[in-house]
């Protein structure tokens, strides 16, 4: 017969010594220990100082009017000329500084406005869903190409004029956040009609439903596609070379430009820069991914 006596006012088998030895019982402690949250963890706070660096080392030497210094030439009749090579690298660096920091504030402006259109997709007012269903599948179904000619030499006559950078940074921010306003509503899908059952029955409001409960858990199910949407964001940057963005890309182009046979080293050099930024970006989305299903599951 299982006993009903309050378990802290009877002491366990294993602290008869200290009874007997005319020592108070030890108190149990049914508090739960604090978890620190992940974002405070020392390995956490290195990441984010390491990503303040890298965001001001962008701010300092990014931007849309880089200009190209270097005035080598290969040596006639040579395959690949190391000299040559080497004597790119600054040139390829700023003109990969300029297609990293269009491709992060154009994944930032996607994240965002993704989520925007996924929460608007799915309003039972069909006055908004069904519109902003028509802009996604329209984006969608269209080249990023097009679209920054549009922005870039369409929208002026209409009196709207932008940067090159700026107008890149944009069309790359609506271009992708039709595709992460996909990727949230699969997350939103994945949360179980429990959690939406038990937030009528506790009364909760709609910005208390989606902030604190549904967003928290949809978001972690949509980290592989957004990563690999930022990685294609990055990979389709480069298109700003159309409309005088002077990045990595463009930088290719100007260095060939000087020599009918110097395309060998600048091309080459632009695909180590772009796996210099893939491969990392790559892992540092792997270990997001394992950091916040750890937290799930702990």
């Amino acid at each position: 017969m299982t006993s009903t006596t309050d378990p802290e006012l009877t002491p366990s088998s294993g602290h008869d010594d200290d009874v007997a030895g005319g020592e108070a019982p030890a108190h149990h402690d049914l508090t739960p220990p604090k978890v620190r949250p992940w974002w405070l963890h020392p390995k956490a706070l290195i990441g984010a100082g390491i990503a303040i660096v890298v965001l001001a080392v962008l701010w300092r030497f990014g931007g849309g009017d880089v200009r190209f210094s270097t005035d080598s030439r290969p040596a006639p009749g040579s395959t690949f000329d190391w000299s040559y090579f080497w004597a790119l690298v600054p040139d390829m660096l700023r003109g990969l500084a300029v297609t990293v920091q269009a491709t992060l504030a154009g994944f930032a402006l996607a994240a965002v406005l993704g989520l925007v259109l996924a929460i608007a997709r799915r309003s039972t007012i069909k006055v908004i869903s069904w519109p902003v269903a028509g802009f996604i599948e329209f984006v969608r179904s269209t080249p990023l190409l097009i679209q920054l000619f549009f922005l870039y030499y369409v929208l002026p006559g209409w009196g709207f004029t932008m940067e090159a950078l700026v107008t890149l940074i944009l069309g790359l921010g609506i271009h992708y956040a039709t595709y992460a306003s996909e990727a949230y509503r699969a997350g939103i899908d994945s949360v179980p009609k429990g959690q939406w059952e038990a937030t009528t029955a506790l009364n909760l409001g709609p910005i208390t439903t989606w902030s604190s409960v549904i967003i928290p858990q949809a978001i972690p199910n949509v980290l592989p596609a957004l990563g690999n949407n930022l990685i294609a964001a990055f990979k389709d940057a480069p298109l700003g070379a159309s409309i005088q963005v002077t990045g990595i890309l463009a930088f290719a182009t100007a260095a060939a430009g000087r020599s009918f046979d110097a395309g060998v080293e600048p091309y080459t050099l632009i695909g180590i820069g772009f796996l210099m930024v893939s491969i990392p970006s790559a892992f540092a989305v792997r270990r997001l991914e394992k950091r916040l299903a750890y937290e799930r599951t702990n």
